[in-house]
């Protein structure tokens, strides 16, 4: 069995991630873990998650950032669902202390140090580990995964985004004269367990926000080597992602081009879902499935996609089990499906 730690196991990403390995036929939990200051500290797993009651029943542990490579002699791999500047130390020291680490965070997704500073507010004190670190979108760099110590799970707004994009570049039929234009909607789980008033019950009304500045527009441009234009939304619900992605297509682009780009991009790839009808979230919620579908204006040569995910699991846990099955000799489903 693959033993596996998890830091940040008392949020939302944490618990799902928690779950999955339970049930994994593969991988078993070596110990569960906050950061040092936290609240949950000491605490029940179960009692913080009340659904895995009886069945995980394991104690918090703290760990602070200089104990955190007390852990790889203890496990195979480690997952840390922690905040983005504790998560740039913590993978560090685990890279360094020869172990494997599996980031659900932002540390390590973007290569230019001034768009982290700008776009995360922090200066990286690791620029070396930038270039080691590979992006965990697990249908698309599976090759890299397989070999890599240092995987950046990639984020739920990106995930929808580039699941929808990257066959449509990969085929070289975007006009790179017109930006690829993202409308997102997020459930409120998107924000993290801990309480915000602009996220509590009776404050969420579907609005924007992060209007041309949210951190996941970089993201999404580097990873599809094309700028976006990229706007997400608040829903008031719990979970689940919907993109709804408006592009223009070189001229002369016909469906069966379109469709031929989809059906290479994830033939054999159980996970992503092309669909004759339009996703909705209710279809992908507690699933570890992106659901696609399209639709062309042969006026225009403008392409609509929608992509439907639920945001804790393929935007982040079911995501990160892809690639430590990956990474350890698994097919990417395993466990998942």
């Amino acid at each position: 069995m693959i033993r596996v730690s998890i830091v940040g196991a008392s949020g939302y990403a944490g618990a799902e991630l928690a779950g999955l390995i339970h049930k994994h036929p593969e991988f078993e939990i070596a110990g569960l873990y906050v950061s040092e200051n936290s609240a949950d500290a000491y605490k029940a797993f179960s009692a913080l998650h009340g659904k895995y009651a009886y069945q995980i029943d394991r104690t918090l542990i703290p760990i602070s950032e200089s104990q955190i490579a007390k852990l790889v002699p203890e496990c195979d791999a480690i997952f840390l669902c922690t905040p983005h500047e504790a998560s740039v130390e913590m993978a560090a020291r685990i890279v360094e202390a020869g172990g494997v680490v599996f980031d659900l965070s932002g540390a390590y997704r973007l290569s230019d140090l001034s768009v982290i500073k700008e776009y995360y507010g922090f200066s990286h004190k690791y620029p070396e580990l930038l270039t080691q670190a590979v992006y965990g979108l697990a249908e698309w760099n599976a090759a890299e995964i397989r070999q890599a110590n240092l995987v950046a799970v990639p984020g739920c707004y990106p995930t929808a985004s580039l699941s929808a994009l990257k066959p449509l570049q990969e085929a070289k039929l975007i006009d790179s004269s017109v930006i690829p234009n993202i409308n997102a909607v997020s459930g409120a789980s998107g924000a993290g367990r801990s309480a915000k008033l602009s996220t509590s019950f009776c404050e969420v009304s579907f609005n924007p926000y992060g209007v041309l500045s949210h951190r996941h527009t970089p993201e999404i441009a580097e990873h599809l080597s094309n700028p976006v234009i990229f706007t997400p939304h608040l829903g008031n619900f719990k979970r689940g992602i919907l993109a709804t992605i408006t592009l223009k297509l070189n001229d002369g682009t016909n469906i069966q081009q379109i469709n031929q780009a989809y059906n290479d991009a994830y033939e054999g790839k159980k996970l992503v879902r092309l669909r004759q009808s339009w996703p909705a979230i209710q279809n992908v919620e507690g699933t570890p499935f992106v659901d696609l579908h399209w639709a062309l204006d042969e006026k225009t040569g403008y392409l609509i996609v929608v992509s439907a995910i639920d945001n804790v699991l393929k935007g982040a846990s079911s995501q990160a089990v892809q690639c430590a099955n990956l990474r350890f000799g698994f097919d990417s489903g395993r466990g998942l499906v």
